[in-house]
C-alpha cells in the first residue's frame, strides 16, 4: 500500500475508495448489512442500509500499521467495541473494499449513529490525511495510502488506546470478527483467538482458549466460520 498523498480537489459520490475494514466490518456479509440493510447475526439492531446497494467491486487483505483494541460500550453488540490505533506499534489485519465515496460515506455515517444519505464531505480527510467530525465513537475519518491509485479510508475514534474507556468485547462480536479474518487473511479460529483475546481491552475478560471455544461454539451453528 502506498503512502498517503494529499488529493487537491473534492471527491464525487461516485468516485472510487478503498474502504479499510479492520472489525467485523470484514466480514462480508456484516458489510453487507450497511450496503443492503437489515440486522448482522448475534447483533441487536437494524441497519438502514446505503443509497447505493451494489456489492464491493473488489475486496482484498491487507495490513495497517498501529494495533486494533476494544473500548466503551456498544449497542449493537454490547460490550467493547474495536478501534484503531495508528500511533501505537504494532501490525493490525484489515481488509480493503472497493466501494464508491458515496457508499463509504453512508458505511460511515451508519457507523457514527447518522442517517445515511445526506453525504460526507470527504475533501479534508483526502486533503490532510484526516478529519474529525466529532467526538464520538468512529468520527475520525484518516487516510491511509492508495491501492492502485485508489485512496484508502477508514475511521476510527478521536481518542487513542490510552485515553479510552477499554472494555472487553462480547462473544458475538468476537466471533463477527474472526469471521472477517477467516474470509480476508485465512487465519484459523485459534489464530484469531490468540489474536483478539490479546488486544487491548479484551484480556481482562478473554483469554485465547476462552476466546476459541465461543468462536468455535458459534461456528457449529448457522453462523459457522467459512474457510
Amino acid at each position: 500500500m502506498d503512502k498517503p498523498r494529499p488529493r487537491p480537489a473534492p471527491i464525487g459520490p461516485g468516485a472510487l475508495v478503498w474502504y479499510a475494514a479492520y472489525g467485523s466490518n470484514m466480514s462480508a456479509d456484516r458489510l453487507a448489512r450497511y450496503l443492503t440493510g437489515g440486522r448482522p447475526t448475534g447483533a441487536a439492531r437494524t441497519h438502514r442500509g446505503s443509497r447505493d446497494r451494489t456489492p464491493p467491486a473488489r475486496s482484498l487483505p491487507i495490513r495497517l500499521p498501529g494495533i486494533l483494541y476494544f473500548a466503551h460500550e456498544s449497542p449493537l453488540w454490547g460490550g467493547g467495541i474495536g478501534f484503531y490505533d495508528p500511533s501505537r506499534h504494532g501490525e493490525m489485519p484489515a481488509r480493503a473494499h472497493l466501494l464508491t465515496a458515496g457508499q463509504f460515506s453512508d458505511i460511515a455515517a451508519q457507523e457514527m449513529r447518522r442517517e445515511p444519505g445526506a453525504g460526507l464531505d470527504l475533501t479534508r480527510a483526502l486533503t490532510t490525511g484526516r478529519d474529525q467530525l466529532g467526538p464520538s465513537h468512529y468520527e475520525m475519518l484518516l487516510l491511509l495510502g492508495s491501492i492502485d491509485g485508489i485512496p484508502v479510508l477508514t475511521f476510527t475514534s478521536p481518542w487513542t488506546v490510552t485515553d479510552a474507556d477499554l472494555n472487553p468485547p462480547s462473544a458475538a462480536y468476537l466471533t463477527a470478527i474472526a469471521t472477517g479474518l477467516a474470509e480476508s487473511h485465512g487465519w484459523t479460529p485459534a489464530q484469531s483467538a490468540v489474536y483478539l483475546a490479546t488486544r487491548p481491552g479484551a484480556t481482562v475478560r478473554w483469554t485465547p482458549r476462552s476466546a476459541l471455544r465461543a468462536i468455535l461454539s458459534a461456528s457449529a451453528g448457522p453462523s459457522a466460520l467459512h474457510p
